[in-house]
């Protein structure tokens, strides 16, 4: 019985050191567990940071492209306005060229028939004095008869009426507004020629009467034309 019951206590006491074994290499794990769990979570932590860092590196590129970009914007558009204000400064340039050029065209046009009409009024002033001139020979001539002076001094008259009567439809001619404008009389044929692009009916009447008034002529026999 003595023997049994050391058996038993040896048993007990070999059964308590494989308990206390075991539990020494359960807290053993549990520990190196938890180690081994506190360096996994300090390396997610450690890949958290570095993923953080690389979200920021992006997020600093993508501010750097958008400056960049920004920047590239505002340049093209400062391109753009000198382009344009460049552009409006050509176009600018080119109609007030333009501009000059239709003026200088005009201004030359209108010298042209200024300096028409001035001649044409020389011309036919010159003739008058010339047809005079001629009659008057034949006044201060001892050889030209009784007649031939009669006849001399009435077409002296006859000229001097008609330069007179030419000289008032022009001038009322130019209170028409046609300031540019020359009457030619030949025999019963009368020419207007009028410095103007284009005349009204009311305008052309107008122009009509007086020349039918002052040189006593038939409105079908007035002929009016433009230059």
């Amino acid at each position: 019985m003595k023997i049994l019951k050391k058996n038993q206590v040896l048993i007990y006491v070999i059964a308590l050191m494989l308990i206390v074994a075991g539990y020494l290499n359960y807290s053993g794990s549990e520990n190196d567990i938890d180690k081994t769990l506190q360096a996994t979570a300090s390396a997610e932590e450690l890949a958290g940071l570095n993923n953080i860092g690389d979200a920021k590196l992006v997020n600093t590129n993508i501010v750097d492209e958008t400056n960049q970009i920004t920047n590239e914007t505002v340049e093209n558009i400062a391109e753009n306005n000198v382009v344009t204000s460049n552009e409006i400064n050509v176009n600018a340039t080119n109609t007030a060229e333009e501009n000059m050029v239709n003026e200088n065209i005009i201004q030359t046009n209108t010298a042209e028939i200024t300096d028409y009409f001035t001649k044409s009024k020389l011309e036919r002033d010159t003739m008058y004095s010339q047809m005079i001139e001629t009659y008057d020979k034949i006044l201060n001539s001892s050889n030209s008869s009784e007649t031939q002076k009669q006849s001399a001094t009435e077409e002296i008259k006859k000229i001097n009426d008609e330069k007179n009567s030419i000289m008032i439809c022009e001038n009322l001619i130019s209170t028409k507004g046609f300031e540019n404008n020359i009457v030619f009389v030949n025999g019963t044929s009368i020419s207007v020629i009028i410095g103007a692009e284009d005349l009204s009916q009311e305008e052309i009447a107008q122009i009509q009467n007086i020349v039918s008034r002052e040189l006593n002529a038939k409105i079908e026999n007035i002929h009016i034309a433009l230059k």
